[in-house]
């Protein structure tokens, strides 16, 4: 069965003031329902300049972004209401409780009273971070930091989800309470949108990915038939290193 479109990007680009090359140039791409879409990509190759885009945290100065069949430029406010967005960056208040955060985040979205206190805790004890409830943030790990990161983003139980390296710098546990968490909110019909530099996850939660190099889409697919399609691919990490080289990144 073919899978509805439900995020449709034509020639996007953006430019920077004060730069000669643009961040990304002439992104085309089709995101199906209930994907988990994987954008990868080496540092500075254009991955959150596109997800900020597609947010609607930052305009284009190109191009055309369709949500759900929604214009992104022109219906920015029925758009915020169907999707979650998870930073790179922790987007807490370190001196806020986890509930309070949360509590907050829910309030953005519109979400109150009971409604809302119950999906606090339904969350917090789902992510195994009930007991830690009243604690500032700032007493918090890494990992814990990025469990709650993760949860201000998904508490309006939003439609699709866009994750900007959601398990970077955790520990491995945090982790796969992580992933565990993503794969059970995409059986259940959440569209993810999805950024990481750790490929051997990408490879397996993803079942879709495109590649972004120097602000360009250079592969696209389902990654089981991208490792395939030449003999010497035995992982996602062999495809990337091939399209993008192995000379550092560093910025």
């Amino acid at each position: 069965m073919n899978k509805k479109t439900i995020i449709r990007i034509e020639d996007l680009s953006k430019s920077y003031k004060g730069t000669t090359t643009p961040a990304i140039s002439n992104i085309f791409l089709t995101i199906r329902e209930k994907d988990i879409f994987g954008l990868l990509g080496p540092n500075g190759a254009g991955k959150t300049t596109t997800i900020n885009i597609l947010c609607g945290l930052l305009a284009p100065s190109r191009g055309q972004v369709l949500i759900n069949g929604l214009s992104l430029t022109k219906n920015p406010g029925k758009i915020q209401q169907m999707i979650g967005v998870v930073p790179q960056k922790i987007a807490l208040y370190p001196t806020l409780t986890a509930t309070e955060n949360l509590r907050f985040f829910g309030n953005m979205y519109g979400l109150k009273g009971t409604e809302l206190r119950n999906r606090i805790h339904y969350y917090l004890h789902l992510l195994g971070l009930e007991k830690v409830a009243a604690r500032k943030i700032n007493t918090f790990s890494g990992g814990m930091k990025r469990r709650i990161n993760l949860l201000a983003g998904i508490l309006h139980e939003p439609k699709i989800l866009f994750l900007d390296e959601p398990t970077v710098g955790i520990d491995v546990q945090s982790r796969n309470v992580i992933l565990d968490y993503l794969r059970n909110l995409n059986a259940n019909g959440t569209t993810i949108i999805y950024t990481s530099h750790y490929l051997d996850e990408a490879e397996k939660l993803c079942s879709h990915i495109a590649i972004i190099d120097y602000g360009e889409i250079i592969a696209e697919g389902i990654p089981k038939e991208l490792i395939k399609s030449r003999s010497e691919y035995t992982n996602l990490e062999d495809i990337f290193l091939h399209l993008t080289g192995r000379h550092l990144r560093d910025n």
